[in-house]
């Protein structure tokens, strides 16, 4: 699963050609401070080196790639570098069962249809009822669905309305199409998010936009950290159930 040494050489020997005058090695407490933020939503089996040194190819390649004259800082261009590297090389190992993104599915299809009859936001309680589990079993899909979400908010959510840095690889460039779908797709979650209860947008902002990992949020709102993973969890089920014909 870790990077390959090589290819790290590789790219920092291009950089190097390319006359880039970033200091690289003053951005890595960022990688590490990025890894030990996302160790909070991955399973146990993975190691926080191995998303460091993926990190480490993403700072990289931003350190490589740095355009100043598009208007965002450099910590912030690599920062949304290495969160994407981090995510594409656990999208390449997907260690999840298929039994995981299956509840994740079942879970979110039960929550749209009972809102949807409902008329408003269902209960952990209501939707394990509909699911014929106990509630104990549902909170263990939720903890298994926020280990191994791969629809992430970091990927769409990520880069500051000022300017047009994306998480695309770095041999492509988006399209107008692409462009204009992911604008499109983005200003539906944030309408999404808008919608959710107030306790599930304030873990969202507080996970998301001030970067506290779970057991931060659990203290600044008085739960434990298992209490704060499922309200995250069912907080991202809630968007998947409202932005299914994405």
């Amino acid at each position: 699963m870790a990077a390959n040494p090589a290819e790290s050489l590789m790219v920092y020997e291009q950089m190097q050609d390319a006359g880039a005058d970033i200091r690289v090695e003053d951005f890595a407490p960022l990688v590490k401070r990025i890894a030990h933020h996302m160790m909070a939503r991955m399973p146990a089996c993975v190691q926080v080196d191995d998303l460091i040194q993926a990190g480490m190819i993403g700072l990289l390649e931003a350190a490589q790639k740095y355009d100043n004259s598009r208007g965002a800082s450099f910590e912030t261009y690599a920062g949304i570098r290495i969160r994407g590297a981090m995510v594409d090389e656990m999208r390449r190992g997907d260690w999840a069962p298929r039994s995981v993104h299956r509840n994740t599915r079942m879970v979110a299809e039960a929550v749209k249809a009972l809102e949807a009859r409902l008329g408003r936001d269902a209960k952990d309680t209501e939707v394990a009822e509909a699911l014929d589990i106990d509630i104990d079993e549902y909170h263990a899909i939720l903890r298994d669905a926020n280990s191994a979400r791969l629809f992430s908010l970091d990927e769409t959510l990520d880069a500051d309305e000022g300017h047009s840095y994306t998480t695309q690889p770095s041999h492509s460039s988006p399209g107008p199409a692409e462009s204009v779908q992911h604008s499109e797709m983005r200003a539906a979650i944030v309408e999404a998010i808008k919608t959710l209860p107030e306790r599930d947008q304030l873990v969202l902002s507080l996970y998301y936009e001030q970067e506290l990992n779970l057991k931060e949020i659990g203290l600044t709102l008085g739960v434990s950290e298992s209490r704060v993973s499922q309200i995250h969890s069912q907080a991202t089920m809630r968007l998947r159930a409202r932005l299914t014909d994405w």
